[in-house]
């Protein structure tokens, strides 16, 4: 009877048993055969062959998710997996993933399947402020991302763009502290670098006028008070003191930025006169100014015009 049992057991294997295991972990540097830059900038595995036979006889959502568990300090975080052509009882993992898990070569880590939500919205810190010397940061990180198939909050993740690897803190994710970016809409949003300090802003000061504005303004009309020179009653001429005397012209206050509302109103005309040059000389029939054939159109100004 336990015989049948057992037989029995291994023709219908238990589909609702999750996958768990554990495996000595390696960073990516010792994988042997060619380098692998996109498992080192990326957030998913290598796993042994023997893993992809064991997940097929298990119930496992799709695309395949795990949870990476150091046992030791009890710290997790999550990944996908990219091949199944590690050697037996190893997997291989980004250095980044391994320093969040405080791991070293060879060590015991933990793997079990899960399912999470899909992403909807993340926030990351840049950890220098050399990341905001990118252009477009958002494009560049959309980018890096494709290499990734989990986002945990906590992590410190690493991306490359130039030559230059940037480490992102991930601040926040929703729905959930651990969620999947495959294919789905994210908003994501930056917090300011580690290390920035906002600029202080100066009030602009106001530069002084190279001309002074009464000059501007036009002389006055009609009668103006002390503006004549004096004389003698006995008609003898003043002595001259070497003072100037010349009479000082008094100009309206300048009152800046107050239209003249009394200006008035009405037909203006543009007349352009023919300038008078040596060959060019008047005839006695053209004893009256000439006009120009530009002779500008009048118009008709008023106020509240509707």
């Amino acid at each position: 009877m336990n015989f049948q049992f057992n037989g029995f057991n291994m023709m219908f294997p238990d589909h609702s048993r999750p996958f768990n295991t554990t495996y000595k972990c390696y960073s990516v540097s010792m994988l042997p055969g060619n380098e692998r830059q996109n498992v080192e900038n990326g957030g998913k595995i290598i796993m042994p062959p023997s893993a992809l036979d064991q997940l097929t006889r298990l119930n496992v959502v799709y695309p395949m998710l795990f949870k990476l568990t150091n046992g030791t300090i009890n710290r997790s975080t999550h990944a996908g997996v990219l091949e199944f052509v590690a050697d037996e009882g190893k997997i291989y993992i980004p250095y980044w993933m391994m320093h969040n898990l405080l791991l070293d070569e060879g060590d015991i880590v933990e793997i079990e399947s899960v399912s999470i939500p899909v992403a909807t919205y993340s926030k990351f810190q840049p950890q220098s402020v050399e990341f905001l010397d990118i252009t477009n940061p958002k494009a560049v990180l959309e980018n890096c991302l494709r290499n990734f198939a989990c986002l945990t909050t906590g992590d410190l993740i690493a991306i490359k763009y130039n030559n230059t690897t940037y480490e992102l803190s991930v601040l926040e994710t929703k729905p959930g502290p651990a969620v999947t970016i495959i294919e789905c809409d994210m908003n994501v949003e930056f917090a300011p670098p580690v290390g920035y300090t906002e600029p202080e802003r100066k009030e602009k000061e106001e530069e002084p006028m190279t001309i002074d504005p009464t000059e501007l303004m036009p002389e006055p009309t009609g009668y103006v008070a002390f503006k004549g020179e004096g004389t003698r009653l006995d008609g003898k001429k003043k002595k001259d003191n070497g003072s100037n005397d010349a009479p000082i012209v008094q100009r309206q206050t300048y009152v800046r930025g107050i239209p003249d509302y009394d200006h008035p109103y009405g037909l203006l005309r543009f007349d352009r006169s023919v300038r008078k040059t040596e060959q060019n000389e008047p005839k006695p029939e053209d004893s009256k100014p000439q006009v120009s054939k530009f002779q500008g159109a009048g118009c008709n100004l008023k106020k509240n015009p509707k």
